[in-house]
């Protein structure tokens, strides 16, 4: 005699029809009892103390079948509750699978949202669907451990200008594809400040630097530790401020950040621990675009001050900038303006970083973000670049080795840097590059 072979579990489009069997039934309960019924273990409950000793055992007979199959009705149940249901994300994380209004709601959600149009999100599986992923998996890129075994990045350093080495956490293909899908659909359509220059289709360096040629003063100020400082909370607030409720807001700013975290082997394992709460990620698609909309109010009250104190001001990701024009008359009101910045700074949740404040003034070479903008003329690559530049291509002409660290693929770039702001020359050094690769 043969044993039949245990049936399947249930793949995920039979779990879907359950669910919606569930949901027509009115509920897990209900639906467990009807099947209970249709399949013959029902109970009737009667009183045991009028039974037989024969009867008796009968009884517990068919109470225990009951209870044997409703056990396996309602995993059945579960599984297909979860699969069309976030349920938990993680420590720490509030979740609830019920839509519903709350204090926090922007008012007129809906109409801010149509007016940024950005699509209509109420539910997770809307949100699963928009993204090309199932609900389970909108749960494994949302959720959080504080000690993970896994992670949706990879994590990789490059070199700072002072020495260090700066993390960058890349997201892995699935994640990525989400975040690319929020940046494009959602954070892009944010409103920003015409102030914010950077990862904004139309504006660069060159646009930066720009706002800031033919200045009398040069300040320039960076703010500190500026994608950790955002926290996951305020990308929350980002997401509820466009209009969507607090589910969907809480997923979307899941996926846009990651804790820090440090790696520890323990018993020959490897855990990935968190260091501190979720924020944005150097390396996440997302993070320059949110943090433009997240300093909205920052660029504002920035740009009010400038505007009072007769300055120009632009930011760059965490570059501010400040410029006082050649042609202004009166007392420039330095201390003044750098005070206020570091106040107004400080009221919106960051820090300036004090080692790296300058003050450029006519006397030296006044540079934005890489560029030289002394005088009214457009701004430039500086000379030193330029003369580095010519030097290494007629090294590579003349058959001698570049300088330690310094490669082609490196030329082609400041090439092209140079290309950006001085077209004519950028195109000869271009040319005369691959001449000689």
């Amino acid at each position: 005699m043969t044993t039949a072979a245990p049936a399947p579990p249930p793949t995920a489009p039979d779990l879907a029809t359950l669910w919606r069997l569930i949901v027509q039934a009115g509920g897990m309960k209900a639906y467990v009892d009807a099947r209970l019924e249709e399949r013959g273990f029902l109970v009737v409950r009667r009183d045991a103390d009028a039974m037989s000793d024969r009867e008796k055992d009968a009884y517990k007979k068919e109470l225990k079948q009951e209870a044997e199959e409703r056990r396996k009705l309602r995993r059945e149940a579960w599984a297909a509750y979860k699969a069309n249901h976030v349920v938990h994300l993680g420590e720490g994380v509030f979740w609830t699978d019920e839509v519903r209004e709350d204090k926090w709601d922007t008012p007129n959600s809906e109409e801010r949202a149509a007016e940024n149009e950005l699509p209509a999100l109420d539910k997770p599986e809307q949100l699963a669907e928009a993204l090309g992923v199932t609900v389970p998996q909108l749960r494994g890129m949302a959720y959080h451990r504080d000690a993970a075994t896994s992670l949706h990045y990879v994590r990789f350093t490059i070199p700072k200008r002072d020495g260090t080495e700066r993390p960058i956490w890349a997201p892995k293909k699935r994640l990525k594809a989400a975040q690319r899908w929020i940046l494009q659909n959602i954070v892009e359509r944010l409103p920003v400040h015409g102030a914010a220059q950077g990862f904004l289709a139309g504006r660069s360096i060159l646009t930066n630097a720009a706002v800031h040629v033919n200045a009398k003063i040069i300040l320039k100020m960076d703010i500190k530790e500026f994608f950790p400082t955002v926290t996951v909370r305020r990308v929350k607030g980002v997401f509820r401020r466009a209009g969507y409720r607090d589910g969907i807001a809480t997923l979307l700013s899941q996926i846009c950040t990651e804790a820090p975290r440090e790696v520890v082997e323990l018993d020959g394992k490897t855990y990935y621990v968190s260091l501190g709460p979720r924020c944005l990620p150097q390396g996440a698609p997302t993070s320059p675009a949110l943090t433009n909309a997240l300093c909205l109010r920052l660029d504002r009250r920035l740009a009010g001050l400038a505007k009072r104190y007769g300055w120009r001001y632009t930011r760059y990701a965490d570059d501010m900038t400040f410029s006082l024009p050649a042609e202004h008359a009166g007392p420039p009101k330095l201390g003044a303006v750098m005070g206020c910045v570091r106040r107004i700074v400080a009221a919106e949740g960051f820090e300036v970083k004090d080692d790296k404040t300058r003050v450029h003034r006519t006397g030296g070479r006044q540079a934005v973000t890489g560029l030289v903008v002394n005088g009214d003329g457009e701004p430039r690559a500086s000379r030193t670049l330029r003369r580095q530049l010519r030097s290494a291509i007629h090294k590579l002409k003349t058959g001698k080795p570049l300088k330690e660290g310094e490669t082609v693929a490196r030329l082609h770039g400041y090439a092209a840097f140079v290309y950006m702001t001085d077209p004519k020359l950028g195109k000869k050094l271009l040319a005369d590059l691959n001449g000689v690769e």
